[in-house]
Protein backbone atom coordinates (compact mmCIF):
# COMPACT_ATOMS: atom_id res chain seq x y z
CA UNK A 1 0.00 0.00 0.00
CA UNK A 2 1.23 3.25 -0.80
CA UNK A 3 1.18 6.89 0.23
CA UNK A 4 -0.61 9.23 -2.55
CA UNK A 5 -0.10 13.01 -3.84
CA UNK A 6 -2.18 14.90 -6.55
CA UNK A 7 -0.92 17.89 -7.72
CA UNK A 8 -2.10 20.64 -9.66
CA UNK A 9 -0.02 20.91 -12.75
CA UNK A 10 -1.35 23.50 -14.55
CA UNK A 11 -4.98 24.93 -16.41
CA UNK A 12 -6.13 23.93 -19.60
CA UNK A 13 -8.54 26.85 -19.54
CA UNK A 14 -7.76 30.90 -19.95
CA UNK A 15 -7.48 31.37 -16.39
CA UNK A 16 -6.75 34.98 -17.18
CA UNK A 17 -10.68 35.10 -18.05
CA UNK A 18 -11.81 32.38 -16.15
CA UNK A 19 -9.31 32.12 -12.84
CA UNK A 20 -9.98 29.83 -10.36
CA UNK A 21 -12.21 31.03 -8.04
CA UNK A 22 -10.54 28.59 -5.11
CA UNK A 23 -7.21 30.22 -5.87
CA UNK A 24 -5.06 27.30 -7.39
CA UNK A 25 -1.58 27.50 -8.71
CA UNK A 26 0.41 24.46 -10.07
CA UNK A 27 2.45 22.86 -7.31
CA UNK A 28 -1.00 22.70 -4.52
CA UNK A 29 -1.49 19.24 -3.42
CA UNK A 30 -3.01 16.86 -1.34
CA UNK A 31 -1.69 13.77 0.37
CA UNK A 32 -3.36 10.91 1.61
CA UNK A 33 -0.99 8.89 4.07
CA UNK A 34 -3.55 5.52 4.68
CA UNK A 35 -5.14 7.31 7.22
CA UNK A 36 -6.09 11.05 6.32
CA UNK A 37 -5.86 13.87 3.61
CA UNK A 38 -3.69 16.21 4.46
CA UNK A 39 -3.81 19.41 2.12
CA UNK A 40 -6.48 22.25 0.89
CA UNK A 41 -8.31 21.47 -2.65
CA UNK A 42 -11.41 23.17 -4.53
CA UNK A 43 -14.05 20.69 -3.45
CA UNK A 44 -15.45 20.47 -7.64
CA UNK A 45 -11.61 18.03 -7.54
CA UNK A 46 -12.43 16.04 -4.76
CA UNK A 47 -15.01 14.27 -5.62
CA UNK A 48 -13.26 13.36 -9.24
CA UNK A 49 -9.92 12.80 -7.29
CA UNK A 50 -10.67 10.73 -4.15
CA UNK A 51 -11.55 7.34 -5.71
CA UNK A 52 -8.07 7.40 -8.14
CA UNK A 53 -6.28 8.00 -4.60
CA UNK A 54 -7.85 5.28 -3.26
CA UNK A 55 -6.51 3.32 -6.41
CA UNK A 56 -2.86 4.51 -6.24
CA UNK A 57 -3.05 3.79 -2.46
CA UNK A 58 -3.68 0.29 -3.18
CA UNK A 59 -1.97 -0.81 -6.96
CA UNK A 60 0.56 2.17 -6.40
CA UNK A 61 2.79 2.09 -9.56
CA UNK A 62 0.85 -0.86 -10.96
CA UNK A 63 -2.33 1.49 -11.52
CA UNK A 64 -2.71 1.60 -15.29
CA UNK A 65 -5.89 3.63 -16.28
CA UNK A 66 -7.92 1.61 -19.06
CA UNK A 67 -7.26 3.99 -22.16
CA UNK A 68 -4.20 3.26 -21.64
CA UNK A 69 -4.10 0.29 -23.53
CA UNK A 70 -5.70 1.54 -26.80
CA UNK A 71 -3.07 1.88 -29.50
CA UNK A 72 -4.47 5.02 -31.46
CA UNK A 73 -2.34 6.68 -28.88
CA UNK A 74 0.75 6.41 -30.99
CA UNK A 75 -0.91 5.93 -35.18
CA UNK A 76 -0.46 9.77 -35.33
CA UNK A 77 -3.44 12.37 -36.50
CA UNK A 78 -5.42 11.55 -39.91
CA UNK A 79 -7.74 13.64 -41.99
CA UNK A 80 -11.06 11.85 -44.24
CA UNK A 81 -9.72 10.72 -47.18
CA UNK A 82 -12.70 8.42 -48.78
CA UNK A 83 -9.88 6.84 -51.49
CA UNK A 84 -8.06 5.41 -48.61
CA UNK A 85 -10.99 3.07 -47.85
CA UNK A 86 -9.91 0.29 -49.60
CA UNK A 87 -6.66 -0.12 -47.49
CA UNK A 88 -8.40 0.72 -44.10
CA UNK A 89 -11.81 -0.18 -44.64
CA UNK A 90 -13.05 3.84 -43.89
CA UNK A 91 -10.97 6.07 -45.45
CA UNK A 92 -8.39 8.06 -43.22
CA UNK A 93 -5.45 9.61 -44.58
CA UNK A 94 -1.68 9.52 -42.22
CA UNK A 95 -0.97 13.12 -41.53
CA UNK A 96 3.00 12.34 -40.59
CA UNK A 97 3.70 15.65 -38.31
CA UNK A 98 2.88 16.37 -34.93
CA UNK A 99 0.18 19.04 -34.50
CA UNK A 100 0.32 21.46 -31.64
CA UNK A 101 -3.41 22.37 -30.79
CA UNK A 102 -3.69 26.12 -29.91
CA UNK A 103 -3.87 27.00 -26.83
CA UNK A 104 -7.01 26.68 -24.39
CA UNK A 105 -8.24 23.96 -27.66
CA UNK A 106 -9.72 20.74 -26.52
CA UNK A 107 -7.48 19.02 -28.20
CA UNK A 108 -5.50 19.94 -25.66
CA UNK A 109 -6.92 17.52 -23.14
CA UNK A 110 -5.17 14.73 -25.00
CA UNK A 111 -1.90 13.48 -22.74
CA UNK A 112 1.58 14.46 -23.18
CA UNK A 113 2.61 12.32 -26.60
CA UNK A 114 -0.33 11.59 -27.59
CA UNK A 115 -0.67 11.75 -31.24
CA UNK A 116 2.74 12.43 -32.08
CA UNK A 117 5.16 11.70 -34.81
CA UNK A 118 6.84 9.92 -34.96
CA UNK A 119 5.26 7.93 -32.08
CA UNK A 120 6.68 7.72 -28.83
CA UNK A 121 8.80 4.29 -28.81
CA UNK A 122 7.71 3.47 -24.76
CA UNK A 123 4.08 2.57 -23.49
CA UNK A 124 3.68 5.74 -21.48
CA UNK A 125 0.60 7.68 -22.86
CA UNK A 126 -2.58 7.91 -21.12
CA UNK A 127 -0.50 5.82 -17.68
CA UNK A 128 -0.72 8.16 -15.44
CA UNK A 129 -3.71 9.54 -13.76
CA UNK A 130 -4.94 12.43 -14.53
CA UNK A 131 -8.33 14.44 -13.40
CA UNK A 132 -9.68 17.88 -14.94
CA UNK A 133 -11.39 19.96 -12.97
CA UNK A 134 -15.50 19.86 -14.21
CA UNK A 135 -14.97 23.56 -14.80
CA UNK A 136 -14.27 23.35 -18.00
CA UNK A 137 -13.83 27.27 -18.00
CA UNK A 138 -10.45 26.86 -15.87
CA UNK A 139 -10.25 22.69 -16.48
CA UNK A 140 -7.54 22.44 -13.93
CA UNK A 141 -5.18 19.85 -14.48
CA UNK A 142 -4.21 17.71 -11.53
CA UNK A 143 -1.72 14.35 -11.68
CA UNK A 144 -1.63 11.66 -9.46
CA UNK A 145 1.27 9.39 -8.15
CA UNK A 146 2.20 7.12 -5.59
CA UNK A 147 5.39 8.52 -4.01
CA UNK A 148 6.18 6.07 -0.83
CA UNK A 149 5.17 3.11 1.41
CA UNK A 150 2.14 4.17 3.32
CA UNK A 151 2.68 3.68 6.92
CA UNK A 152 -0.62 4.61 9.09
CA UNK A 153 -3.86 2.80 8.78
CA UNK A 154 -4.56 -0.49 8.32
CA UNK A 155 -0.94 -0.41 6.71
CA UNK A 156 0.90 0.02 9.34
CA UNK A 157 1.53 -3.78 10.25
CA UNK A 158 2.30 -4.34 6.77
CA UNK A 159 4.42 -1.98 6.65
CA UNK A 160 6.64 -2.84 9.38
CA UNK A 161 6.59 -6.75 7.76
CA UNK A 162 8.61 -4.62 4.78
CA UNK A 163 11.15 -3.07 7.15
CA UNK A 164 11.57 -6.60 8.58
CA UNK A 165 12.49 -7.90 4.75
CA UNK A 166 14.72 -4.81 4.80
CA UNK A 167 16.23 -5.99 7.20
CA UNK A 168 16.52 -9.53 6.29
CA UNK A 169 17.86 -8.22 3.01
CA UNK A 170 20.67 -6.29 5.25
CA UNK A 171 21.72 -9.40 7.04
CA UNK A 172 22.08 -11.64 4.59
CA UNK A 173 22.75 -10.24 1.60
CA UNK A 174 21.21 -10.64 -1.88
CA UNK A 175 18.17 -13.17 -1.74
CA UNK A 176 16.27 -14.81 -4.21
CA UNK A 177 12.72 -13.48 -4.06
CA UNK A 178 11.54 -17.29 -3.54
CA UNK A 179 13.43 -17.75 -0.60
CA UNK A 180 13.15 -14.71 1.59
CA UNK A 181 10.23 -16.36 3.65
CA UNK A 182 13.06 -19.02 4.73
CA UNK A 183 15.18 -15.86 6.06
CA UNK A 184 12.24 -15.99 8.84
CA UNK A 185 12.13 -18.11 11.35
CA UNK A 186 8.68 -20.22 11.84
CA UNK A 187 8.19 -17.88 15.29
CA UNK A 188 8.49 -14.73 13.07
CA UNK A 189 6.44 -16.34 10.09
CA UNK A 190 3.42 -17.25 12.74
CA UNK A 191 3.03 -14.95 16.14
CA UNK A 192 3.28 -11.50 14.16
CA UNK A 193 0.30 -10.23 12.46
CA UNK A 194 0.19 -10.54 9.19
CA UNK A 195 1.74 -13.67 9.09
CA UNK A 196 3.97 -14.75 6.25
CA UNK A 197 3.50 -16.80 2.86
CA UNK A 198 4.91 -16.87 -0.19
CA UNK A 199 2.66 -15.04 -2.10
CA UNK A 200 3.03 -11.92 1.02
CA UNK A 201 6.27 -11.65 0.97
CA UNK A 202 6.54 -11.49 -2.82
CA UNK A 203 3.95 -8.63 -2.95
CA UNK A 204 5.37 -7.16 -0.06
CA UNK A 205 8.98 -7.18 -1.34
CA UNK A 206 7.63 -5.77 -4.97
CA UNK A 207 6.31 -2.43 -3.39
CA UNK A 208 9.45 -2.14 -1.75
CA UNK A 209 11.14 -2.50 -5.14
CA UNK A 210 8.69 -0.22 -6.83
CA UNK A 211 9.35 2.82 -4.27
CA UNK A 212 13.46 1.73 -5.31
CA UNK A 213 14.29 0.64 -1.49
CA UNK A 214 14.82 -3.21 -3.54
CA UNK A 215 16.39 -3.75 -6.77
CA UNK A 216 16.65 -7.21 -8.41
CA UNK A 217 20.40 -8.25 -9.29
CA UNK A 218 21.34 -11.51 -10.97
CA UNK A 219 18.08 -13.15 -9.80
CA UNK A 220 18.68 -11.39 -6.13
CA UNK A 221 16.68 -9.17 -4.47
CA UNK A 222 18.72 -6.32 -2.76
CA UNK A 223 18.51 -4.08 -0.37
CA UNK A 224 19.13 -0.36 -1.88
CA UNK A 225 21.13 2.62 -0.14
CA UNK A 226 17.57 4.34 -0.82
CA UNK A 227 16.59 1.36 1.54
CA UNK A 228 19.29 1.26 4.19
CA UNK A 229 18.40 4.95 4.78
CA UNK A 230 14.57 4.12 5.17
CA UNK A 231 15.27 1.16 7.34
CA UNK A 232 17.45 3.46 9.33
CA UNK A 233 14.67 6.01 9.89
CA UNK A 234 12.20 3.49 10.97
CA UNK A 235 14.39 2.27 13.07
CA UNK A 236 14.74 5.23 15.23
CA UNK A 237 11.36 6.50 15.28
CA UNK A 238 10.20 3.28 16.82
CA UNK A 239 9.49 3.66 20.71
CA UNK A 240 11.85 1.63 22.59
CA UNK A 241 9.72 -1.73 23.62
CA UNK A 242 8.29 -2.04 20.18
CA UNK A 243 11.51 -1.53 18.75
CA UNK A 244 13.19 -4.34 21.20
CA UNK A 245 10.03 -6.46 20.09
CA UNK A 246 10.50 -6.25 16.78
CA UNK A 247 14.30 -6.87 16.29
CA UNK A 248 15.01 -9.33 13.50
Amino acid sequence: MFQVRASVAGFLGNIEVYPCHFGHVPGDHVIFDGEAFHGRFCPDLWGPVIPKMIALHQAGPRYVEWASYCPFWYCGNSVADPEQAKHDGLGFRNVLETITPPAHDMAALAPPGAFAWPPSETVSIARQPVVVCPDTRTSTVVRLEAFDLSEKGYATPYFRRQMAILEKLRKNGGVALNSILGTFTRAEIETIYPPLGTVMVELLTKELEYMGYVEETAGLAVITGKGEAKLDVFKATLPAEHLEAWSY
